[in-house]
């Protein structure tokens, strides 16, 4: 997995106007959950879809960000979490043993 690091808040606007163009996906994980590492380990293990971009955010590290994140989509914080933001809108957003690489390529397609 080619995981693009989303450590500051400047990079949710680059990925709102990347999304304009190609899918971006932001993986929220808690470094210190179970189940968020095994979340992790799942989309991991998939394989990756060219046509996507993924973000990897470490919300022990970054939490400020995470809660950006839940403003600027409108979506309650969650983690794990996966985020798919298509036309600067997030589309699609699951969490904990729901976060499946199948299922997120199906929401892209």
């Amino acid at each position: 997995m080619n995981w693009i690091p989303l450590n500051n808040e400047a990079q949710l606007q680059e990925i709102i106007e990347q999304s304009k163009n190609t899918p971006q996906v932001i993986f929220k994980h808690s470094t210190r959950c179970s189940i968020s590492s095994m979340a992790l380990n799942r989309m991991e293990q998939a394989d990756q879809p060219a046509n996507i971009d993924f973000y990897y955010l470490d919300l022990i590290q970054y939490r400020p960000i995470s809660q950006q994140i839940a403003e600027l989509f409108s979506v309650f914080h969650e983690s794990p979490q996966v985020l798919l933001i298509k036309d600067g809108n997030c589309t699609y957003s699951e969490t904990h043993m729901g976060i499946r690489m199948d299922e997120l390529i199906e929401q892209v397609n």
